[in-house]
């Protein structure tokens, strides 16, 4: 295949889902504090604060990460595309994030991404494996930057 083919958008989209993986580790791991990670799960104001909390560093390192690869590579990001980007990012980080240390649960109480796992199937995977729902977690963040990235490539 000719690169002569491939479009400016894609070469955005590519640059930008880099960045944006890149930042979701550094945002996971490394900037994550501990408490927030433990408590983010949490049914309630205090879960949902620490959700918050972890989701908005989360998107401030994706943000300069976002900013960077843009000013550096030249890829002439359109920053309102950047900011919807951004923010389904943030959005659907927090809804998976809500589900940390629920995804066993099989109630009707339990979080619309875990209901949604067991009730395609992962209900068994995810009571006998307690890497399960990370694994999830992860996968789900991975589509979801695909979508914030292609997002925040589209128009000029």
């Amino acid at each position: 295949m000719s690169t002569a083919h491939i479009s400016p958008a894609a070469v955005r989209a590519s640059a930008a889902y880099a960045a944006l993986t890149a930042a979701h580790e550094v945002g996971d791991y490394l900037i994550q504090r501990d408490a927030d990670a433990t408590a983010k799960g949490e049914r309630g104001p205090a879960g949902a604060a620490a959700c918050a909390r972890h989701v908005a560093t989360y998107t401030a390192a994706q943000a300069l990460t976002l900013y960077a690869a843009d000013r550096y590579l030249h890829l002439g990001l359109n920053w309102r595309r950047a900011t919807a980007g951004l923010a389904l990012s943030a959005a659907t980080h927090y809804a998976a994030d809500r589900c940390a240390g629920r995804w066993a649960d099989d109630t009707d109480s339990a979080p619309l991404l875990v209901r949604a796992a067991h009730t395609t199937g992962k209900g068994t995977w995810l009571k006998r494996d307690p890497r399960a729902g990370a694994l999830i977690d992860q996968a789900w963040h991975k589509a979801c930057i695909a979508l914030a990235a292609a997002l925040t490539a589209t128009g000029r």
